[in-house]
């Protein structure tokens, strides 16, 4: 059950309400999830969340559905059951297949297996690892 009410379009406030339809008019659709409706609580919140993720899982040098296998993964992670239910429906409508759903599982699995044996064993990084980025290598300062 959520901590604040999840909010009617006619519970919202004029603020809230425009970032909804906002959300509707850049989604194409009328179903605005409970995320969204709880936000609408707090209408700062729920324009700054909503500026953030449509510019973050907009256009951009990754395609969309592996931000959204990505966005799973975090959720596994953090062990967001809404996040991993929302994202793993919106990776199927752009296309992810069970095998892949599947195949990240495995993944997420298998670093966060390997991430917690160099965290307990406290294994030192190799030095290979801690080259400088291409960007910050050419930098003039």
């Amino acid at each position: 059950m959520s901590l604040v009410p999840v909010l009617a379009d006619d519970e919202m406030s004029a603020e809230a309400r425009e970032v909804i339809d906002d959300i509707r008019a850049t989604r194409q659709t009328d179903f605005i999830n409970n995320f969204w409706r709880v936000l609408a609580n707090d209408p700062a919140a729920l324009k700054r969340t909503w500026e953030s993720l449509r510019e973050v899982m907009g256009p951009g040098m990754i395609d969309p559905l592996t931000k959204e296998m990505i966005y799973v993964a975090v959720s596994i992670a953090n062990g967001c059951e809404y996040c991993i239910r929302s994202h793993t429906a919106a990776a199927r409508k752009r296309g992810m297949s069970e095998a892949q759903l599947m195949e990240l599982q495995s993944v997420v699995a298998m670093a966060s297996e390997t991430n917690r044996m160099a965290v307990g064993l406290q294994v030192p990084v190799d030095d290979v690892f801690k080259v400088a980025s291409p960007a910050a290598a050419s930098s003039d300062d």
